[in-house]
């Protein structure tokens, strides 16, 4: 985390990239052989009438269905909010690339190396670090590939992408590490918290557009994929119904009214987003918030205390496991881990997003 002799921590947990590419294909893969019909055009409009949803394409296709999923991302264009959408910004510069050779360990995973002494040659970006902190990412892939990334962990409005290529080029040749062809280059944008979209509403939203990315981490992907066969199984449920218990077959059921249709949507949401969930979020963008005010030195003691915690703690923080419970106990330790320092500033910069946190949980009693 820092250049100091106990800056360096060694964790037990497993990391993974994930191959966009070939979980894109694995996915398409399925949904051909489920005879998914796609259509590439983008979406204009949305009607909502007698139970049904009526969709106009730029192409002029109109189609009719008994329910519309957006999984669009963070367009927001189908998802309705009641309130502005402020979140904070992952920004990260990442590279996978053949060089000559590097310095880490191939069987090790490089977390967060918030060190800036790489800086020191480049005064503008080490005061600018400073105030809003990045770290480096390193996968070693074999002695001479390797994935490179430079990440801002939350900031608002986000770092500029230039900047973050400049201190990632900054860090490499402090490292000694000559790049001799790029094979991937990444750029990353990913807005973190923010209000959640109305809950209910008809159009049923997953993924980015409907809120479901960690506000404290900028992780999505295993949270979505783990929700996915709750709300699959919901989805099928609302448009199925046993015809004959015998034999368990299935017929279609359309919604045949407009009340019908926003129950079914309803239900589906409450499984995505049923309370504790809800209550967890909360946690995680109070979370988000005390993170956009530190800077490099508060960010470097908040890990520090972070990663002193139990591992059932601090991974089940950053994986979404644990409950509300669970997530006072984890508050509660990381203040105690904390230096006198750290803990003045969690009261100081913590308390109004405190403040928060409660008076939208209180919303959340008695469900």
């Amino acid at each position: 985390m820092d250049s100091t002799e106990k800056g360096k921590r060694e964790l037990r947990r497993p990391y993974a990239r994930v191959d966009r590419p070939k979980l894109k294909r694995k996915l398409l893969e399925q949904c051909i052989s489920r005879n998914v019909t796609f259509h590439k055009a983008k979406v204009d409009d949305v009607v909502h009438k007698q139970g049904r949803s009526i969709i106009t394409c730029s192409d002029g296709t109109v189609i009719t269905g008994s329910m519309v999923l957006d999984a669009t991302g963070h367009s927001r264009k189908l998802i309705k909010y009641d309130k502005p959408f402020n979140p904070g910004y992952q920004g990260a510069y990442g590279i996978v690339a053949e060089v000559e050779e590097h310095p880490f360990d191939v069987q090790q995973m490089l977390f967060m190396d918030w060190r800036d002494d790489h800086l020191n040659a480049y005064p503008d970006l080490k005061a600018s670090n400073a105030k809003l902190p990045t770290f480096l990412y390193a996968m070693p892939y074999s002695p001479t590939k390797i994935f490179l990334e430079e990440t801002s962990l939350v900031a608002r409005p986000i770092i500029p992408f230039p900047e973050l290529k400049a201190r990632l080029e900054a860090r490499l040749k402090w490292l000694g590490i000559k790049v001799k062809s790029i094979e991937e280059e990444e750029y990353c944008a990913i807005p973190m918290g923010g209000c959640l979209p109305i809950i209910p509403q008809r159009v049923v939203g997953i993924g980015g557009t409907a809120g479901m990315v960690h506000p404290s981490t900028g992780y999505m992907v295993s949270r979505v994929l783990g929700a996915a066969p709750t709300i699959a199984d919901s989805i099928v449920e609302q448009l199925s119904s046993v015809s004959d218990k015998a034999v368990d077959s299935a017929l279609e059921r359309a919604p045949r009214t407009e009340e019908e249709a926003d129950t079914m949507s309803a239900k589906i949401w409450a499984a995505m987003w049923p309370v504790q969930r809800i209550r967890q979020r909360e946690f995680f963008d109070f979370g988000m918030e005390v993170l956009l005010k530190l800077d490099l030195v508060e960010t470097r003691e908040f890990f520090s205390a972070f990663f002193s915690l139990s591992d059932f703690h601090w991974q089940g923080f950053l994986s979404s496991r644990l409950g509300f419970l669970q997530l006072i106990g984890f508050g509660l330790s990381l203040f105690a881990q904390s230096s006198n320092v750290a803990r003045a500033n969690l009261l100081q910069k913590g308390f109004p997003g405190l403040v928060t946190m409660l008076t939208r949980l209180a919303k959340t009693l008695g469900k």
